[in-house]
């Protein structure tokens, strides 16, 4: 069964982004675009709330072919404009759109069965609203973090109103030039 890995930056205090939806405080670097690249390449599914496709879907599908494009951007673009995209929203019209999927209801039951499809992980890209949904459903099987060495003191935390524990087992950690710690956790449901 494929799983939903939970893909986010985070502050040292536990925010995924400021008050206003900001990210402007996340460290990313070449250092870390080359090994995130590597790492989701195999990958086929993306996962974003509303708010996160729409900036994604304004930018990557033409950011690769840029006259200036950075090499991030242009392996990124290639990555996004194949992978099929899932999108939670009550609002966007599916009819419009390329390779994406809208799930606006039953979001356990449509989760699931595209969990037992074949293909490969499922990659939640930060979306925190989305992400609070599919915890409070317990549909997130793990969670892939790059820990900011920054203190917010305010914005949207990651694990907001859970009110179940759940219990984590690390699977590998990273430190970056940066100062950037990747952890690595799978939700352990034993």
């Amino acid at each position: 069964m494929r799983k939903i890995i939970s893909f986010m930056h985070i502050s040292l205090d536990g925010f995924v982004a400021g008050p206003n939806g900001e990210l402007n405080w996340a460290k990313v670097d070449e250092e870390l675009f080359d090994y995130v690249g590597k790492r989701i390449s195999g990958g086929d599914t993306a996962l974003y709330g509303r708010t996160t496709y729409q900036m994604m879907e304004s930018y990557w599908p033409t950011a690769g072919d840029a006259p200036d494009a950075s090499k991030h951007d242009v392996e990124h673009s290639k990555w996004y404009k194949n992978a099929h995209k899932i999108v939670l929203s009550k609002t966007l019209n599916e009819a419009d759109l390329t390779n994406t999927t809208i799930i606006s209801n039953n979001i356990a039951d449509r989760i699931n069965e595209i969990k037992q499809q074949d293909g490969e992980d499922i990659l939640l890209f930060g979306s925190p609203t989305a992400t609070h949904a599919l915890i409070e459903q317990n549909l997130i099987d793990g969670y892939w973090l790059f820990l900011n060495p920054t203190i917010l003191g305010q914005g949207i935390p990651l694990f907001a109103d859970s009110k179940d524990k759940t219990n984590l087992k690390l699977l590998s950690t990273r430190q970056f030039d940066s100062g950037v710690i990747e952890l690595n956790y799978v939700v352990d449901r034993e």
